[in-house]
């Protein structure tokens, strides 16, 4: 069954940068060491958050809980969306289970100070990776999971066909967000003037937007997908709102650590690069166990499986293990239990849901999209 808590509230300063400070002193220069290298793989390294979490049996996942197709609560209870599947993703590499997820519902003043206060092991809530959240909020972007763009919502009975067609608008935005300053850059560029009408929730700007406070909204695109795709029918539904062609930021985003855990971002990162180098390598939910057996050498070594020594017939033929602290068949239990990228993408926000995205920069490098695993050798 899901996990879920009451949104994080925002503790002290003091307490916060106590905590953090705390975080950052338990990591000791031996927790990559060789205590962590055993045969199996799932050593746990001296001590880090990798043991922490493994103790506890449940992974605390920062996640949106408003945005349809990336992370929202559904009429169950549960949560659902392509981010949601990547803490699933990263519980099943770390612990063996895609249900141990613990999620914790924040909003974009509160995600990072979460992340800094260990409220959080992750954070999995469409995150752009920029220069100065990597030097300044004391974390560690791990591999982007989702290539985006930030563009501008209107309603589909205005005269607005694009940004330099908004001159003395009011537009809706979240605060706290690489899209305020993407959102100056660009009518700086159009040459236009605006009012910025600044909320910390998706739903407040819906209302505020459905309210007529705004003429535009402006967001990620594919958040802004979501919000098309569920709104009210009593406004007019999906039909009711345009989003603009034109696109006017990149946005990768992506998983997100504490900075100073090496093993702890080590094992994160691999578990979500799993599900990448499986749909790259073929391997699905539903062939898994059979690829076990492929003749493939990357296929076995990937799944952990027993590969003989070309430089010795007599050795005992022994399983891949790159010291990352996993499991050596952790991919296994990633594929098994959550599936590949392009099944992750597309039960959530692919062309059959109701986003109905295509796949663009978000397909594999070898179909002209940016994603790229690295090799697994």
């Amino acid at each position: 069954m899901l996990r879920r808590t009451r949104p994080w509230r925002v503790a002290g300063a003091l307490i916060a940068l106590g905590l953090l400070a705390t975080s950052c002193s338990d990591d000791s220069d031996d927790s990559n060491g060789d205590e962590s290298e055993e045969a199996s793989g799932g050593g746990g390294g001296g001590g880090g958050l990798l043991a922490e979490v493994r103790d506890r049996g449940t992974l605390r996942c920062g996640v949106n809980e408003a945005v349809p197709g990336f992370g929202l609560i559904d009429d169950e209870g549960n949560y659902t969306g392509f981010d949601v599947e990547f803490c699933r993703v990263i519980a099943a590499g770390v612990l063996g289970d895609a249900e141990a997820v613990e999620y914790v519902s924040l909003d974009t003043e509160t995600r990072f100070t979460a992340l800094q206060a260990g409220d959080i092991d992750v954070l999995s809530r469409n995150t752009t990776w920029t220069s100065s959240r990597d030097g300044t909020e004391n974390s560690r972007f791990l591999t982007t999971t989702f290539y985006d763009g930030q563009g501008m919502m209107v309603r589909s009975d205005s005269d607005y066909a694009s940004i330099a067609d908004m001159d003395g608008t009011t537009i809706c935005v979240l605060s706290g967000t690489t899209t305020e300053l993407n959102l100056a850059t660009a009518a700086s560029a159009a040459g236009i003037d605006y009012e910025p009408l600044t909320f910390t929730g998706a739903d407040e700007i819906q209302d505020a937007f459905t309210a007529g406070q705004c003429q535009g909204w402006t967001s990620d695109k594919s958040q802004l997908a979501g919000v098309r795709s569920a709104f009210p029918d009593a406004e007019g539904g999906p039909e009711a709102l345009t989003i603009f062609e034109e696109t006017f930021s990149k946005e990768p985003l992506g998983p997100v650590v504490l900075d100073g855990d090496d093993e702890w971002a080590d094992a994160v990162g691999w578990a979500v690069i799993a599900p990448i180098l499986a749909e790259e390598l073929g391997i699905t939910s539903d062939n898994v166990e059979e690829m076990t057996e492929s003749d493939n050498l990357d296929v076995l070594r990937f799944l952990g499986q027993p590969i003989p020594d070309p430089d010795d017939e007599d050795a005992e033929p022994a399983a891949f293990d790159p010291g990352l602290g996993l499991d050596v068949d952790f991919a296994v239990d990633v594929i098994t239990q959550v599936g590949n990228y392009g099944e992750i993408y597309d039960s959530t926000v692919g062309p059959d849901t109701a986003l109905g995205l295509e796949r663009g920069p978000n397909a594999q490098w070898t179909d002209g999209g940016l994603l790229y695993a690295p090799p697994y050798r």
